[in-house]
């Protein structure tokens, strides 16, 4: 693609970037690269059906990727996040699972599916119809998961799965502490990067799930860490 953009050979490109990537002006992925800072900052407080075609195909492949490892009679937990969205949208109707939320928008989704049970956790809602207080903490200490699947505004291999804020870390760590097996969904945009604060350290991970425009080197000290990486390929869509 660049190659072909600015008419240049492919060891040109590949020094340019290097350059580049040098200077702190870009992170260099596995297909080409992204500006720094180009991360994910927060999850939509309502998904509409256009929203959903607008996202990228990194998203929804990830999502895909993720229900896949979903079994009969799991328990689930499904991050509020657009890729916990694009999952709900596409979980099967031919296993009985039971889905725990802290998402009025996600619960609206799943309440008329029959093989679906839902678990909703309470407390004190945000304006995006989520709950992260100690109402919802203490409802997660009494469950025990099969698998959740998670995200944040970043992870690195050094400073772990960080946000922009204080307020969910508990929230998050208890969800981490009450599963079987925790599973990471993030796109490329969200790799390798920092944000204020950390949540957790990366090999408090079982799996993480990421697209075919990852960085290597960056995936490479994942799996160092005993995290399973699992790729998706544009093949899933």
């Amino acid at each position: 693609m660049i190659q072909e953009l600015f008419h240049v050979s492919y060891d040109s490109a590949k020094r340019d970037l290097r350059i580049l990537e040098e200077k702190g002006l870009l992170k260099r992925t596995h297909g080409g690269a992204l500006p720094i800072r180009q991360i994910a900052t927060g999850r939509p407080a309502k998904m509409t059906c256009k929203d959903i075609l607008s996202v990228k195909e990194n998203y929804k492949a990830i999502a895909l990727k993720a229900v896949s490892m979903i079994e009969n009679n799991d328990v689930i937990f499904i991050t509020s996040a657009t890729v916990g969205y694009l999952m709900v949208q596409n979980l099967p109707n031919d296993i009985k699972i039971r889905v725990v939320t802290n998402s009025i928008v996600l619960a609206e989704e799943l309440r008329t599916r029959d093989n679906i049970s839902v678990i909703m956790l309470g407390g004190e809602m945000d304006n995006k119809g989520n709950c992260y207080d100690a109402i919802a903490i203490e409802t997660i200490k009494r469950l025990r998961f099969d698998k959740c699947f998670i995200t944040s505004a970043c992870i690195s291999a050094e400073f772990g799965l960080s946000i922009q804020r204080t307020g969910a870390i508990s929230f998050w760590n208890a969800l981490i502490d009450s599963s079987k097996k925790t599973i990471g969904l993030f796109p490329t945009e969200k790799i390798g990067y920092e944000s204020i604060v950390s949540i957790c350290p990366a090999n408090r991970l079982t799996s993480l799930i990421t697209d075919w425009d990852a960085c290597e080197e960056d995936l490479q000290k994942f799996d160092e860490q005993g995290i399973e990486v699992v790729v998706v390929d544009k093949e899933i869509l």
